[in-house]
């Protein structure tokens, strides 16, 4: 992996997120369109974060540092992301929070499954 690649990576990564987690927020029942639109916007603004740094670590030191800064970087985000769903979604049929981490944990397997086919 190269840095060059990066802006591929984030566009692919950030494309396939929006997807993923529109669609499992669709499953559990997210319907509003102001809702779907503010989960793409809060991805827009998290994604290329959780994406640059890991990154960055693997090139500079490794995949061990890449792993602890991806991991730490989705816990963050989960709990970032959960408060900006409590503020913003008019959806409450599952706590923002759990909504967060569904929706996380969905694009962040789903992703791991579509890099390793690729």
């Amino acid at each position: 992996m190269l840095i060059n690649d990066l802006p591929k990576i984030m566009i692919r990564c950030l494309l396939f997120t929006i997807i993923i987690e529109v669609i499992v927020a669709t499953i559990i029942g997210v319907r509003n369109k102001k809702d779907i639109l503010n989960i793409i916007l809060v991805n827009t603004l998290t994604n290329p974060i959780v994406v640059t740094i890991p990154v960055y670590f693997n090139i500079k030191y490794g995949i061990l540092e890449r792993n602890i800064s991806l991991y730490s970087l989705e816990i963050i985000t989960v709990i970032i992301e959960g408060y900006i769903y409590k503020k913003v979604l008019k959806y409450k049929k599952i706590s923002p929070f759990i909504t967060s981490l569904l929706l996380n944990i969905s694009s962040y397997l789903i992703g791991e499954f579509i890099n390793y086919i690729l």
